[in-house]
């Protein structure tokens, strides 16, 4: 197995670190030995063994999210080389140096590469993404959902809310009021599941006022930044059309409407 000890190869990392939630940003340099399928994550460690920039000056261990490690939680989320996208997955041979390392924009700060992300959980909350149930008592087996249906379906539960496609998106920004495309894939998600369609209305006149679809310029970068390739701009159009029914709903009354 190559090591550093035979290769004495090195990697240059720069990241730009932020010692407080509103204190000035500034950019430090490392250098760190190589190893052999090192990952991003790989490199923080290293700086947080022997965290001395690469002029040899001693500075604080740098500061970020994980977790899981296998790009499951969504916490490690970090613009790489100016690209969001999971530390966890990012592989050092398939990156060009200097690789630099960047905290989401789209997210306060915490400090250095740790980001705030509850505007995103809380947008979650706006649109109910969850299934009511009353669990007080069994209450048997749920509705059974046809084969095709769970498929695509299972394709929008593999969000990991890691934020990737919110930083993406130019429509999702600190003074912007746009939920964004997670949320709203969601949306679509728990609406289809067949318990979940008791609280659908709610969901769509969630999403129809002000932060909701009319926010989405359709630019198509939260499907090319997720990480999971999940379909979000065609989970948008879906809406879209469903909106319009409940719109039409609202205006006309429900008993004189089917969807």
């Amino acid at each position: 197995m190559e090591t550093t000890a035979n290769t004495g190869r090195m990697v240059d990392v720069e990241i730009l670190r932020q010692d407080t939630e509103n204190g000035q940003s500034r950019w430090e340099k490392f250098r760190v030995p190589y190893r052999h399928g090192m990952n991003v994550i790989s490199i923080l460690m290293e700086i947080q063994r022997n965290p001395v920039t690469a002029d040899g000056k001693k500075t604080n261990p740098v500061t970020w999210d994980m977790n899981c490690l296998e790009e499951v939680c969504g916490a490690c989320s970090m613009v790489i080389n100016g690209r969001p996208q999971q530390s966890c997955s990012a592989l050092v041979d398939k990156l060009t140096q200097p690789i630099r390392l960047e905290p989401m924009a789209t997210f306060p700060v915490v400090r250095d590469l740790q980001v705030d992300r509850s505007r995103m959980f809380n947008a979650l909350k706006k649109v109910k993404a969850w299934v009511p149930i009353d669990g007080t008592y069994d209450l048997g087996e749920g509705p059974r959902m046809p084969e095709r249906k769970r498929q695509w379906a299972y394709e929008l539960s593999k969000c990991m809310t890691c934020g990737v496609c919110m930083e993406a998106c130019p429509n999702v920004s600190e003074g912007a009021s746009f939920i964004g495309p997670a949320p709203l894939s969601q949306v679509r998600l728990f609406n289809t599941h067949p318990t979940g369609a008791m609280n659908k209305d709610e969901r769509l006149a969630a999403i129809m006022g002000d932060g909701g679809l009319a926010n989405c310029g359709n630019s198509q970068n939260c499907v090319a930044a997720c990480p999971k390739g999940i379909p979000l701009t065609t989970s948008i159009a879906a809406l879209n059309r469903a909106t319009t029914v409940q719109m039409f709903k609202n205006f006309f009354g429900s008993d004189h409407m089917v969807d």
